[in-house]
């Protein structure tokens, strides 16, 4: 609470705050769809392939940081009240967990939107072996060494997060593997055209690659939307720990409510675009919604 004068007088900008009853409506209704998502796939045994299941990874890592926003906005109202103590052992253990499972929600969402995106890799050049390179079995296998290194990797980021050592690596690996799968999507998008050229003379090649294409394309809509509302959290943690008395880094991280209420829009829009692009997760909707057979 003792500030001096310096970091009283670093910016004049006002800090905006969003309403307590527009988050955790926003936080609800992201974990609730991309729930939604979850017992549709299990419910419906012709959505169980690899694709649909990395799908359902990436819906666990949506709730994880719909969750995550949802705790820390109940831990400052319980601080504001009195209830809790910023520096308590307690307190700093309970944060700590919550910090870990942002980063958990992170890397779980970046990795998942890798494996989906080697999916479709594969999916569109290797479409006749695709189903002996992409087992049901393998792509469980892929999905449990995941989330082992996600958590892992959570837990250590989160105890020593002062560490330099630390910080850098995780600073790293976003622009890292963001573009790595944008290298991928280059790739899959020059080389698409030329190979169903090549594939034009099979039955019913035209329709798979048009099916694969979309799924391309779906996946291209994924990133964008990740980026859009994670980057700016991001930042605002880089800034956070690399400058925090500059003025204009002040000034961003004056935003700092709207960019946590970016990274739950980010788990209502994903649901949306599953239904959207997904004709078989909009049948199952309308199954469970309706009730009919």
């Amino acid at each position: 609470e003792n500030r001096s004068d310096f970091s009283l007088n670093t910016t004049d900008c006002t800090p905006v705050v969003v309403p307590e009853e527009v988050f955790f409506t926003v936080a609800a209704a992201g974990i609730l769809e991309n729930l939604l998502v979850l017992i549709a796939v299990v419910r419906n045994k012709n959505l169980h392939l690899p694709m649909y299941f990395f799908i359902c990874s990436l819906a666990i890592s949506d709730m994880l940081g719909s969750l995550y926003k949802t705790l820390e906005n109940i831990f400052i109202i319980l601080c504001k009240m009195g209830y809790l103590t910023r520096r308590g052992d307690f307190e700093k253990k309970l944060d700590d967990a919550m910090d870990s499972m942002f980063i958990l929600s992170l890397l779980g969402s970046i990795f998942s939107l890798l494996v989906i995106a080697a999916d479709r890799y594969i999916t569109i050049f290797y479409a006749l072996r695709y189903h002996n390179i992409m087992t049901l079995r393998r792509a469980l296998v892929i999905l449990a060494i995941i989330w082992t290194f996600c958590a892992g990797s959570s837990i250590a980021i989160a105890l020593f997060s002062y560490e330099a050592a630390t910080v850098i690596p995780f600073t790293i690996l976003f622009p890292l593997m963001m573009f790595f799968i944008l290298c991928l999507y280059v790739h899959m998008f020059l080389l698409a055209r030329s190979h169903a050229k090549k594939i034009a003379s099979l039955p019913t090649s035209t329709v798979h690659q048009r099916t694969n294409m979309k799924g391309a394309i779906t996946l291209t809509i994924f990133l964008g939307v990740f980026l859009c509302c994670w980057a700016p959290f991001v930042l605002h943690i880089l800034l956070a720990r690399f400058c925090p008395h500059n003025p204009y880094c002040a000034c961003y991280m004056s935003i700092f409510h709207v960019n946590g209420t970016l990274i739950m829009c980010n788990a209502i829009i994903d649901p949306m675009i599953f239904a959207f692009r997904s004709p078989e997760l909009r049948s199952t909707f309308k199954k469970m919604f309706c009730c009919v057979r």
